[in-house]
């Protein structure tokens, strides 16, 4: 049997797209909704916006929309970001978190959402553009009830955030340029809610190799009770954490 040339491939490709009838399916949209996390007042906060239009009119929600035919998955996440709060700065840390599409997730049509998740130290105050009527930051432990199915996907990130830091240095991104152990460690109390001992976090932190690196200064002064300046930590160069975090359930768990 002869193998078809590049040629023919390509003619049997242009007339099967000449054929082609996208309406003999169901029609599938395709949006990005973005789970932005933050700490603030040593609470961690979700970007929720206020829908302005329907559906859910007046109901919160994690900022997102449809994806446009010209533009990718995450630019796609990095603008909605953008034009429904203003946050037009770039998070430290964004990913894909997951994606959703049950059938009747959305009222309008059958919707896919691919989720992202960010994390940045110190994102701006949002204001609300495009079909928002309002943008907040809001501690995610007492969130309104969330249109769509946004309520999972804020859960699933929180908990993507949690095992993250786990086993990566992601907590850093949390963190500004230059930070003490103990402000890592509010950090990792914030995230997973719940208080660490700080000697035992201090030992650990610094046995993890390329997790922080010491950059040989100071912070200018001591502690609010006075004593010792502490001294000031930049993120290393691992990619993974060996041995890993693990929150203190955890260890009991695997105990």
């Amino acid at each position: 049997m002869s193998r078809l040339t590049q040629l023919e491939k390509d003619v049997g490709m242009d007339e099967f797209l000449a054929g082609y009838n996208p309406r003999l399916y169901a029609p599938v949209a395709v949006t990005v909704d973005v789970v932005a996390l933050t700490i603030r007042d040593r609470r961690l906060h979700v970007l929720i916006v206020e829908r302005g239009v329907e559906p859910y009119a007046g109901r919160w929600a994690l900022p997102g929309g449809f994806v446009r035919p010209d533009e990718d998955l995450p630019e796609a996440a990095v603008r909605e970001l953008a034009e429904e709060t203003g946050v037009s700065t770039r998070p430290a840390h964004i990913e894909q978190l997951a994606s959703y599409g049950g059938p009747g997730r959305d009222p309008r049509m059958r919707v896919v959402s691919i989720s992202y998740l960010a994390f940045a130290p110190d994102l701006p105050d949002p204001e609300a553009g495009t079909d928002a009527a309002a943008a907040v930051w809001h501690p995610v432990d007492d969130v309104p009830p969330l249109a769509f199915d946004h309520a999972r996907i804020l859960a699933d990130g929180v908990e993507r955030a949690r095992s993250k830091l786990e086993y990566t240095p992601l907590a850093t991104a949390f963190a500004g340029p230059e930070f003490t152990v103990s402000e890592l460690r509010l950090i990792y109390e914030t995230v997973w809610g719940t208080p660490l001992h700080a000697g035992n976090f201090h030992r650990k932190i610094l046995s993890v190799p390329g997790f922080v690196e010491s950059t040989g200064q100071t912070t200018e002064t001591g502690g609010p009770r006075g004593g010792p300046r502490a001294k000031l930590y930049r993120a290393g160069d691992a990619r993974l954490l060996h041995p890993a975090l693990l929150r203190p359930a955890r260890e009991e768990e695997v105990r």
